[in-house]
């Protein structure tokens, strides 16, 4: 069955008053159990934006560019269900919560 990526930009989510990010999130961890017994939920999560790191074959690290685009991608899932169209219902589900 193909799997599908489910990405969302990292400002996706700056409309939202501060205090009712634990009740967005609520909701949003309701349609991941909805998918997890649906079997189609694979893995998710969210990511920050960063500066890109660069590691040398020595082993030194040191800070690398700074993404020039404003689309990043904030956060993810992963999802396993047989149709594009399943994978469109539940990117919609996902969004709205």
């Amino acid at each position: 069955m193909p799997r599908y990526l489910i990405s969302f930009d990292d400002g996706s989510m700056d409309h939202i008053p501060e205090a009712d990010i634990p009740a967005v999130g609520e909701t949003e961890r309701a349609v991941v159990r909805e998918a997890e017994a649906a079997g189609v939920w694979i893995f998710g999560g969210g990511l920050l934006r960063q500066q890109a790191s660069i590691a040398a074959a020595v082993g030194s690290v040191t800070g690398g560019p700074v993404p020039k685009t404003k689309a990043v991608v904030g956060g993810f899932s992963i999802i396993e269900v047989p149709t594009r169209e399943d994978a469109l219902a539940w990117t919609a589900r996902i969004a709205a919560s």
